[in-house]
């Protein structure tokens, strides 16, 4: 059984609806669960499932397929059809509880659900009744996977075996959907945002010099674990020193040193859903003149760049704004100069030396999550906000993160209670 709650199947029957309604007529759609991948020997990785399978189905185990054909012909128990693994008493002693057909009815609010072995007659004779066939494919775009997954194994087969058919792309209709949060995904996401900040609090109490960054890092997935998270939405930054200057630095190996900051990049996957925050803080419990002036121009510059997360604006629009923030605040650090700025080039402006990433990326089932990246905001959006200051010279590297929806009135910051003032953490370090 998973660690988290559960969730009302409503949710995955909405889901459901909402992409059937963009299929063209008469289509049948395939989603395969991720893979189980050899970790090494005998070993595999821990299980982590397909994003839109959970998305659509809510179901959270290996091997299920879930088919989609709200035209089928052959009556409405096919419009949604699970085909999962069969457990026994084998599986049952080895590995433990796998769904039963009523449980995983239950959680996915599919009334079909049938085994494995009688998907492929099935499978075969709703796709000869279909005109055209949907298929799933990671579609980040940022994506640099060298290992082809089920669903791109699956496409390969069904490309061979029925090469009259009309094959159609399921991630353009995802993409549209997952950008948008319902009600209920947004409160799975302030769970896992939750459980980052009682990490976040824990650290705070914790640290100090002499302290190693992998045990922040041991503090940080405790609380993770003992609260019901999955564990780490992605590979942790635990960042001292100059090591803060490594954007995705995760050794997380070296020594605290009192004087220096502390960079962390971390959040709780809790019910799949991410949560990405990223806070400094220095190792001593007090920020120097010129950290608590380089620290306090990157929360300037967050807070100019969440007012600026509104329906209509774009991702390019807005990095470039908040460039000319940043800009400004470096002019102010000494950093760049005006000559620097007049001489810049137009594909790398003078402060992408020390602000060289960008300043948001959309979140949600994935820590990058699958977007149209040059589609306007909308209402229902979440954003990280993540702008940052990293000076190698001086070995001080600084980012600050929130994870922010957009509503109808504003934003709303989901990390709104993790604190962020440099005062705050200063004196919850020295209580």
């Amino acid at each position: 059984m998973r660690k988290y709650s559960s969730i009302p199947s409503e949710l995955f029957a909405s889901n459901r609806k909402r992409f059937t309604e963009k299929m063209k007529p008469n289509s049948i759609a395939i989603f395969h669960a991720a893979d189980l991948l050899t970790r090494n020997g005998d070993c595999f990785f821990p299980f982590r499932q397909n994003s839109d399978v959970f998305y659509l189905s809510g179901l959270d185990q290996e091997e299920t397929v879930l088919v989609l054909y709200p035209d089928c012909p052959k009556g409405k128990d096919y419009e949604a059809v699970i085909f999962t693994k069969q457990t026994n008493d084998y599986i049952k002693v080895w590995e433990g509880y796998k769904y039963t057909k009523e449980d995983a009815s239950q959680v996915s609010a599919i009334p079909t659900v049938l085994w494995l072995d009688s998907m492929p007659a099935l499978l075969n004779e709703m796709i000869l009744l279909a005109d055209n066939v949907y298929l799933n494919a990671n579609e980040n775009d940022r994506a640099s996977g060298q290992v082809p997954v089920r669903d791109e194994r699956l496409a390969l087969e069904l490309k061979a075996k029925y090469p009259a058919h009309n094959f159609v792309r399921s991630a353009p209709i995802m993409k549209k959907l997952r950008m948008i949060k319902s009600t209920f995904e947004i409160e799975i996401m302030q769970k896992a945002c939750d459980i980052t900040e009682k990490a976040f609090r824990r650290v705070l109490s914790n640290t100090k010099a002499g302290m190693m960054e992998y045990e922040v890092e041991a503090d940080i997935i405790y609380e993770f674990i003992r609260n019901g998270a999955g564990g780490h939405a992605y590979t942790p930054i635990i960042a001292s020193g100059p090591n803060a200057c490594v954007l995705h630095y995760n050794n997380n190996s070296e020594p605290l040193i009192d004087g220096d900051l502390l960079l962390m990049d971390f959040g709780a996957e809790y019910a799949n859903y991410a949560a990405d925050l990223s806070r400094t803080i220095p190792v001593n419990g007090r920020f120097t003149k010129r950290q608590r002036a380089v620290y306090d121009a990157v929360l300037r510059v967050k807070t100019a760049a969440e007012k600026m997360l509104v329906p209509g604006n774009k991702l390019m629009d807005y990095h470039k704004e908040v460039g000319k923030v940043m800009e400004g605040e470096l002019l102010e650090l000494g950093l760049i100069t005006k000559e620097d700025i007049a001489n810049q080039k137009a594909d790398w402006p003078a402060y992408k030396k020390y602000f060289m990433h960008g300043t948001s990326h959309h979140l949600g089932l994935d820590v990058h999550d699958l977007c149209e990246r040059y589609s306007a905001f909308e209402v229902g959006m979440v954003f990280t906000c993540e702008p940052g200051i990293y000076i190698p010279e001086e070995g001080v590297g600084i980012r600050i993160e929130d994870d922010i929806l957009i509503t109808e009135n504003g934003t709303f910051n989901l990390m709104r209670n993790i604190p962020i003032e440099a005062d705050e953490i200063e004196r919850l370090m020295n209580r």
